[in-house]
């Protein structure tokens, strides 16, 4: 059934550019700058992930940035102008100031256009977390549900979409500050990887550490477990800092305990990737909490 209304989200939420042309979706990118080139964004060079991770080996240190409230303000007002309605869906406000800019256009637009319907949902999520709640919003409207009711659907929804990740450097979560640099040092020496998670309050948080690559692997799929509500038709989400081999082992670890769940494995953005780096892992599925 076709779709009653818009869906704008941005590039945060790290899916394919395949899947926003299949379902007639609008994403807003985000943007970054490398070695004093601005890349995505609304004017910015392109970049391949896999380019991007072969820089990031070769030391470069990129910088982010956010959507501007003016730049949300446009993609909302061009739907408004065709007279349809909005659903917006942002990356984490506790993450990027991203869902602030979104938040002040669609407070600013519903004020200019009030015969339309604008609603805006917080993802609280980050890269396929916000994907895989995108995802559903998408199958939701297409049974055919209201604006309102996909919306509400989706504020029910999004702090049971639980994610677990880890890292192979600690290096890029120093930089931003999510480790100390003393934590990063001896998990360097040590080989200590840690299991984190985003938080209900869209916060990146530590839950453990595991010691080598494997363990910190397995550690993901493990806590997945005690927490995974799956029924029949829901995905599990894979993001990756491009290390195809750690996915692989990952999917076979999740085939043999959820052998009918469908896989879905695509890169960690750029813009997500300068904060967590080469070899970052993350886990998205639907779950009783966080």
């Amino acid at each position: 059934m076709a779709r009653k209304f818009d869906i704008i989200t941005d590039s945060g939420c790290d899916m394919p550019q395949e899947y926003y042309k299949e379902h007639d979706i609008t994403c807003v990118r985000l943007g970054f700058t490398m070695n004093n080139v601005n890349y995505e964004g609304e004017s910015g060079e392109r970049i391949t992930e896999k380019a991007f991770y072969q820089k990031l080996r070769e030391g470069a240190m990129p910088t982010t940035y956010q959507v501007t409230g003016e730049t949300a303000k446009q993609y909302i007002e061009s739907s408004l102008q065709k007279g349809n309605d909005v659903l917006v869906i942002t990356f984490s406000s506790g993450l990027s100031g991203t869902a602030g800019s979104f938040a002040v256009a669609v407070r600013d637009l519903s004020k200019a256009y009030p015969q339309r319907n604008i609603r805006m949902v917080d993802s609280l999520s980050a890269s396929m977390g916000e994907g895989l709640l995108l995802d559903y919003a998408v199958k939701y409207a297409e049974l055919g549900h209201t604006l309102d009711e996909t919306a509400e659907y989706l504020e029910g929804l999004k702090l049971h979409i639980c994610h677990l990740f880890t890292v192979d450097n600690l290096f890029h979560l120093k930089r931003g500050g999510r480790v100390s640099a003393t934590t990063a040092l001896v998990g360097s020496i040590l080989k200590i990887k840690p299991v984190m998670h985003v938080d209900n309050e869209g916060h990146l948080v530590a839950i453990g550490k595991a010691i080598g690559r494997k363990k910190s692997l397995r550690s993901l799929v493990e806590r997945m477990e005690e927490t995974a509500t799956l029924e029949e038709n829901d995905p599990i989400f894979i993001s990756h800092g491009d290390c195809m081999d750690d996915v692989e082992y990952v999917k076979g670890l999740l085939k043999e305990k959820y052998p009918k769940a469908a896989i879905f494995v695509h890169y960690v953005g750029s813009v997500i990737g300068t904060h967590s780096g080469c070899g970052t892992l993350a886990i998205f599925y639907k779950g009783k909490q966080r």
